[in-house]
């Protein structure tokens, strides 16, 4: 499969299993009930897939460290990449891994800062089957709390919608960027009803199903909802091919931050975005600017 054919399929319909395909096609005609919390199921629980060769050098040359999250009572893998007192928050994206962002890491690092990541729960090396956006956000806090102030946080996809949520929560930051992150949690339960060739019956009742058991609506979780109380100058990137994240949120986001800047990319898509060199000098940049 070319790269090319890669940008165009969703992450989540390269990662799952046929099989599981087939099931959600043949629940879906049979209960959308069943179906809805089948894919509920399968929305909780994250992908783990083999280390890129790209990210490999930083694995082997972080410090990492297993622990607990008290708030949470669940473990994350956390990696420090060089050493400075500067330092900045890597929160990597859903079935993603605290050395995702590696490329950039490294550009921060030849530029005098330490990067700081994680493995969420479920994802990587951490343990758990079963992860949520809340566990995210609860480990953005931890970090900060640990091992912050930091000169910036970098969230791709579902790690900048926690990254912006814990902003709104009280983290405080000199410079926030998002790339490729999502807005509305009805659109990307719908997507992801989609990418597991469900319908939007079943899309809604899933969204009913998750706001249930976690007692809340979880659209309050959105990205637009949390940057109306973000205040931080923020660098939003997306690609207007992202298949995974439509490039809409960037757009509603944008709207609704007070202190924001737009770069939207070409042919890029949701994952090759994170090694582009002109993504990667612009967020260097934008970090260094005074």
């Amino acid at each position: 499969m070319t790269q090319n054919t890669k940008d165009s399929i969703p992450v989540q319909r390269l990662l799952v299993p046929q099989y599981i395909l087939t099931t959600s096609q043949i629940l879906t005609k049979v209960s959308p009930f069943l179906a809805s919390r089948f894919a509920a199921k399968l929305f909780l629980t994250p992908f783990r897939y083999k280390l890129p060769e790209r990210e490999r050098e930083m694995d082997e040359n972080t410090e990492q460290e297993k622990m607990i999250v008290p708030s949470m009572n669940r473990e994350i893998v956390t990696y420090k990449y060089g050493k400075s007192d500067k330092k900045v928050l890597l929160v990597h994206g859903w079935s993603g891994r605290g050395t995702q962002l590696a490329k950039i890491a490294s550009a921060l690092k030849v530029m005098g800062y330490q990067t700081i990541s994680f493995d969420a729960p479920g994802h990587g090396k951490a343990d758990g089957k079963i992860s949520m956006m809340p566990f995210f956000i609860e480990a953005v806090k931890f970090l900060d709390n640990k091992h912050g102030p930091f000169e910036a946080v970098i969230g791709h996809s579902l790690g900048g919608m926690s990254s912006l949520r814990a902003i709104k929560d009280g983290l405080k930051t000199n410079k926030l960027i998002l790339i490729g992150t999502a807005n509305n949690v009805t659109e990307i339960t719908r997507n992801f009803a989609a990418n597991m060739k469900m319908n939007d019956k079943v899309a809604r009742k899933m969204k009913a199903y998750l706001d249930n058991k976690f007692k809340q609506d979880m659209d309050a979780l959105s990205g637009a909802e949390s940057a109306k109380e973000v205040f931080t100058p923020t660098l939003i990137i997306h690609d207007e091919h992202d298949v995974d994240v439509e490039v809409n949120s960037a757009y509603e986001i944008d709207e609704v931050l007070e202190n924001s800047e737009l770069m939207i990319t070409k042919n890029l898509g949701h994952r090759r975005i994170l090694g582009n060199p002109e993504v990667i000098n612009k967020i260097t940049s934008f970090i260094a600017a005074q």
